[in-house]
């Protein structure tokens, strides 16, 4: 099977069974979406969606935010892991939105990556959800699922990016990427990771990556 055949069996599978994506990370405009987002760094959407109902009562924007002092953001956002920095970098980017953007997300990738906290993935995921701008954000998920379906070498997350833009249409890839991150967790885990219910894998998988599957398997019979 070519790349290419492996790719359009990704694309067909994901669409039967995602037809319609659930947005993992809730929020109501571009900017609760690029806190949301920064925030999930090292932490799990569900603690994020449980965390930024709290942060945005006291501030869902950014004028309302430089008003908390960075401990206050820091007490808030504390479950969800790195708050030292995620809480300077909450603060310092709204500071920098009123100063230099009339407090609006700005639309484009460079903007976005100048400020505080936010790197290539996250303004990747602004662009894409926020703004429809075609863009292909690579998680953990992303990137181990490109490495086991043999359609990147895996050495690292730049390299997934520049094999997923390369191999899937680009009208497809911020649906995609959705698609992409909810088969992983369902369905393609890094622990616990059941074959037979990973029919993409099964299918496509690269060769070293069963057979180490079923060597593992194999010894726990």
């Amino acid at each position: 099977m070519t790349k290419q055949e492996r790719a359009t069996v990704v694309i067909n599978t994901l669409k039967q069974i995602y037809p319609e994506i659930p947005i993992p990370l809730n929020h109501k405009d571009p900017y609760t979406l690029l806190i949301a987002v920064l925030l999930s760094a090292q932490c799990t959407d569900v603690r994020v969606n449980q965390i930024t109902p709290i942060l945005f009562a006291e501030a869902d924007n950014p004028y309302d935010m430089v008003k908390l002092s960075v401990e206050e953001i820091k007490e808030i956002i504390r479950p969800c892991g790195l708050s030292p920095m995620k809480s300077k970098g909450i603060h310092g980017l709204s500071e920098i939105l009123i100063a230099k953007h009339n407090g609006l997300v700005p639309q484009s990738f460079e903007a976005l990556e100048a400020l505080p906290a936010v790197g290539h993935k996250t303004a990747s995921v602004v662009m894409s959800q926020a703004f429809g701008v075609p863009a292909f954000p690579v998680d953990t998920h992303i990137h181990r699922l490109m490495y086991r379906w043999n359609l990147t070498n895996g050495k690292n997350v730049v390299q997934t990016e520049k094999d997923a833009k390369a191999i899937f249409p680009i009208e497809l890839w911020n649906e995609l990427h959705l698609q992409i991150i909810w088969y992983g967790r369902e369905y393609c885990p890094a622990r616990g990771w059941d074959l037979e219910k990973d029919s993409i894998t099964k299918l496509i998988g690269r060769k070293t990556v069963l057979d180490e599957y079923y060597k593992k398997k194999s010894r726990l019979l």
